[in-house]
């Protein structure tokens, strides 16, 4: 199937066929297809100027990164152009700063496909074929703490975790764990990144995902929604670390250049609101009890879980009832390997919701027998 057209919370394939889209481009069109005001703000600066290099001031990229650092105890920005670029540049002030070899990341993470940040996750999968990777990188369990203290040592120069593993099937670790990975890194001189390339810029109900938890980051990376389908990435960090990258430690090309900026200042410009964000929150929450309170009947749902607009559906023959889904005109994405991933867009409306709910109902009653 090609999509041709996207407007809103919809997209359109070569035939002209509808189809209500809960994928995002994988959690990336957080504010839908074609929006206006993004549109504006890309038609606008591309009249301007669209690329200097950081040989220069971008007065764009400085008004982002105030704007993705307010609020938080983070104070500087570098910008790229991907999530895995953000990743690979947050791997490498992490040893640069410390000055120690080991990080230590989760079983089911994923934080991207450069060979530094295919080193970094904890799927095995996506590494066969390529020989030895960067060896430093330690996997342990997911939410197991006793692992994890035992192997924090005096060479770990960085945890670095998604504090809800997106392409590991939507997992939520205890509330406890994230506290004692906090206490962990701060009685040992470890610092704490993490990787917010899906869950950041909204897409929980907060501007960023490690708020839910009470976490105090030194890193966090960035990418998928912060340009709404225009490619940009960042990583955000404390101002301690700036003395590890002076000129020369890292650099881009394309990061940062004035049209991504100036996109992305106007996707921020509607997201980073209390009212919208709110709303994230509450179409999020009463989607996931109406999902609950339907699907429970079927013997083939484990459990639904997820913040925000951030859901996953764990059940048997999930690849199958996606391509169900499909068929019906509702776009759904895998994680793991027996979840449905939901991801609309963060401004769909409570009608497009019921849409899906709907839809969904009808591919497991297909699908199933239910319990009486």
């Amino acid at each position: 199937m090609q999509l041709k057209k996207g407007n809103g919370s919809y997209v359109y394939d070569q035939d002209n066929k509808k189809y209500l889209d809960f994928t995002s481009g994988i959690a990336v069109t957080s504010l839908g297809h074609c929006h206006p005001e993004v549109v504006a703000a890309l038609q606008k600066q591309s009249d301007c100027i669209w690329h200097t290099s950081n040989l220069f001031e971008i007065q764009q990229q400085e008004q982002l990164a105030l704007t993705l650092v307010k609020h938080t105890q983070l104070d500087l920005a570098f910008f790229c152009n991907s999530g895995a670029e953000a990743n690979e540049a947050a791997i490498k002030l992490a040893k640069k700063f410390t000055k120690k070899n080991k990080i230590i990341t989760f079983n089911d993470s994923f934080h991207g496909r450069t060979f530094g940040s295919m080193s970094a996750t904890g799927q095995q999968k996506i590494k066969e074929g390529y020989g030895p990777l960067v060896s430093t990188f330690l996997h342990l369990p997911w939410n197991d703490i006793e692992q994890l203290k035992k192997q924090a040592d005096n060479d770990t120069a960085a945890i670095m975790m998604e504090v809800i593993q997106g392409e590991g099937g939507i997992k939520i670790a205890d509330l406890d764990f994230y506290k004692e990975v906090q206490e962990i890194c701060e009685k040992n001189d470890i610092l704490l990144v993490i990787d917010e390339v899906q869950t950041g810029i909204g897409r929980t109900g907060k501007r960023y995902a490690y708020e839910h938890f009470g976490l105090d980051p030194d890193i966090i990376t960035l990418a998928k929604g912060l340009g709404n389908g225009f490619p940009i990435g960042a990583m955000l960090g404390k101002r301690k670390l700036a003395e590890a990258f002076g000129p020369g430690s890292h650099g881009t090309t394309f990061g940062g250049n004035p049209l991504a900026c100036a996109v992305s200042q106007s996707v921020l410009n509607i997201i980073f609101h209390d009212e919208f964000l709110n709303e994230v929150e509450r179409k999020g929450k009463n989607f996931k009890e109406q999902l609950e309170k339907h699907l429970i009947k079927f013997p083939s749902v484990k459990e639904i879980r997820g913040e925000g607009l951030l859901i996953g559906i764990e059940c048997e023959n999930a690849g199958e009832l996606i391509i169900n889904l499909e068929k019906k005109g509702l776009l759904t994405v895998p994680a793991g390997e027996h979840v449905i991933r939901l991801l609309p867009p963060l401004n769909v409306t409570d009608e497009e919701l019921s849409l899906a709910l709907n839809t969904i109902q009808r591919a497991f009653n297909n699908k199933y027998e239910t319990v009486t």
